[in-house]
């Protein structure tokens, strides 16, 4: 990867919905080796999709948690079982497994605190393997879904 390709993500990771001239303008080549790139870095997945942004508040997901997962066991089969049942849950937006403890870290949206209720008395709290839940509530999002510095 040189600085081309990192301009080109960099340009991407600003506005992901610009034309493939538009692309091509701001990374100073032309439309051939721009377009091959992209495909490249596209292939090599270095670019991993293209997804649009929505504000779940305006949705009506105005209710965020944090979940710290500790688990039972590590065993493989445990293990495998947590991560499937997780990725099952609609409202889990974001599951990190961690070094030490906790076991994970789980990013949790819901409509309000009732809504959340039911997702953790139904969802999460039956999740397999699982030791401890803690949950702490956002008070408000600092730094979200921020762009990779690749040119610094």
């Amino acid at each position: 990867m040189d600085d081309i390709d990192r301009k080109i993500l960099s340009e991407l990771q600003r506005d992901g919905r610009q034309t493939l001239t538009e692309l091509a303008d701001r990374v100073q080549l032309t439309l051939s080796p721009c377009h091959r790139r992209l495909r490249e870095l596209e292939r090599d997945q270095v670019i991993t999709g293209y997804r649009a942004m929505v504000d779940p508040s305006a949705v009506g997901f105005g209710f965020h948690s944090l979940l710290f997962v500790t688990m039972r066991e590590s065993t493989r089969d445990v293990i495998a079982a947590f991560e499937e049942a997780v990725a099952s849950v609609p409202f889990v937006y974001d599951a990190d497994r961690l070094f030490g403890e906790p076991d994970y870290l789980l990013k949790v949206v819901a409509r309000d605190l009732d809504h959340f209720q039911q997702i953790y008395d139904e969802q999460l709290s039956a999740l397999p393997g699982v030791q401890k839940l803690i949950t702490t509530l956002v008070m408000r999002s600092v730094v979200e879904d921020r762009a990779l510095p690749l040119d610094t």
